[in-house]
């Protein structure tokens, strides 16, 4: 049993040294990385964020394909500030940008206030949106049984 245990150990010991070395490198770089700049995505980017401000930007109402009735919002436009590199900020403009208040599954309300959500392109991230919540009037369904 101990002949067996120590072939084990100590058989191709160099290459089980270099195996054990490579490990502690690769985690000590993968470590290094995520802790210096929060992740690999981060690290990779060299170019200076900036923020721009949309005025205007219209809110859509997302309802079911059936829905018939005349939703009110108000107000139908809010102002979005995003983050992105100087030249995807440069090239973006107000409709990349998709507000959208999710009205499915909701039945008649007269003071009903939801949350909007913010979409963005890829490399652009959503810094502030006002107002956050848009207020919906909805009246009641009149669809025959």
């Amino acid at each position: 049993m101990i002949p067996t245990l120590r072939n084990l150990l100590l058989q191709d010991i160099w290459l089980k040294l270099f195996s054990l070395a490579l490990a502690v490198l690769i985690w000590l770089t993968v470590n290094f990385a995520t802790k210096n700049d929060g992740g690999p995505g981060p690290s990779l980017s060299l170019a200076h964020r900036e923020q721009r401000t949309f005025h205007n930007v219209p809110v859509l109402l997302m309802c079911a394909a059936e829905e018939v009735r005349g939703f009110k919002v108000n107000p139908k436009e809010v102002e979005v500030t995003v983050e992105a590199e100087g030249k995807v900020l440069q090239k973006l403009q107000k409709g990349d940008l998709r507000v959208v208040a999710n009205l499915t599954g909701i039945g008649a309300a007269e003071d009903l206030h939801m949350r909007v959500d913010v979409s963005t392109p890829a490399g652009v991230t959503r810094v502030r949106v006002d107002p956050q919540e848009v207020q919906i009037t909805c009246p009641p369904n009149n669809a025959n049984p």
